[in-house]
């Protein structure tokens, strides 16, 4: 590993020239040679059809060196395949004909990742996927220490989603336990960073990454969904006993400080199991009118 870290190509400046300056000479080069061909049409002179020859060539010359460069692009210089630097100068610039010159775009990019059908923690199947924004800053190894960096990229998210997937339970975890349901923020951050150490390589940094669909898989979507439903009502069921219990200690409590009624433990138990089908049934309660005593 360490062998292959000190291999990496690291980008450094290249040594490029501004092209307005060399637009001038690309200027003066012609006017001269223009004026020699007109010296030589006059006087058909050698002299002045070498000096037109040499200029023109000139001009030639330092017309092909010209780049241009936008804001947050770059261009990598390279001498018969011989990486010399990388320029990220904007404006027009100029090097040498001779030597190669490979734009890159800087700027960010967003990534929208296809649908993926993975096994969560617990091995349900699930559908996942994934936004990341990145950008490219080493120019040097996103060229030349992988091959098509933006495929390389487009992998490796792939492979970091199927990745952080497989570490979380789609939801309902044991002991408290992330989920990627719920614990979305977590499950992004840790995306990020898996994606980082998978891109280092490429000169890439990502700067954001989050789930833009996360879902059950077709086959098991109807089932789940059953539970999740069967859960939700055991959850309101469990909130309204423990909400009726609470008002049934009340109302036993006042009626016992205010001395309202004397109730035996018979007594105690009728009332505590009319209040609670009356509070926890789900049906409005019929009133009973009772014309006789709680033993007859």
């Amino acid at each position: 590993m360490a062998a292959a870290a000190l291999n990496r190509t690291q980008e450094r400046p290249a040594n490029t020239s501004n092209g307005g300056l060399m637009l001038l000479v690309s200027v003066a080069l012609l006017g001269l040679a223009i004026w020699a061909l007109i010296q030589f049409a006059t006087y058909e002179s050698d002299g002045h059809a070498l000096l037109m020859a040499l200029t023109f060539m000139a001009f030639l010359l330092v017309i092909t060196g010209f780049y241009a460069l936008q804001p947050n692009e770059a261009a990598a210089i390279t001498l018969f395949g011989n990486y010399k630097g990388t320029d990220r100068t904007p404006g027009l610039r100029w090097v040498l004909p001779w030597y190669k010159r490979t734009k890159i775009s800087l700027r960010v990019r967003n990534v929208t990742g296809e649908k993926l059908k993975v096994n969560d923690k617990r091995g349900n199947p699930i559908e996942i996927a994934a936004v990341v924004v990145w950008r490219v800053t080493d120019t040097a190894r996103a060229l030349f220490d992988v091959d098509h960096y933006q495929t390389f990229v487009d992998i490796q998210i792939e492979t970091a989603v199927r990745e952080i997937a497989s570490h979380f339970s789609y939801d309902h975890a044991e002991h408290d336990e992330p989920t990627l349901r719920g614990d979305a923020e977590q499950v992004s951050t840790l995306l990020r960073e898996k994606l980082q150490e998978r891109v280092a390589v490429a000169g890439v940094v990502v700067d954001e990454t989050k789930l833009s669909h996360l879902a059950y898989a077709p086959e098991i979507a109807s089932a789940m969904l059953r539970r999740q439903q069967a859960e939700a009502v055991l959850a309101a069921r469990r909130f309204i006993v423990q909400g009726a219990v609470e008002m049934v200690e009340h109302a036993l409590a006042q009626l016992s400080e205010r001395d309202i009624v004397k109730l035996d433990d018979e007594r105690r138990a009728a009332m505590v199991s009319n209040l609670l089908v009356v509070l926890c049934g789900d049906r409005d309660a019929q009133p009973v009118v009772n014309t006789g005593s709680l033993y007859q």
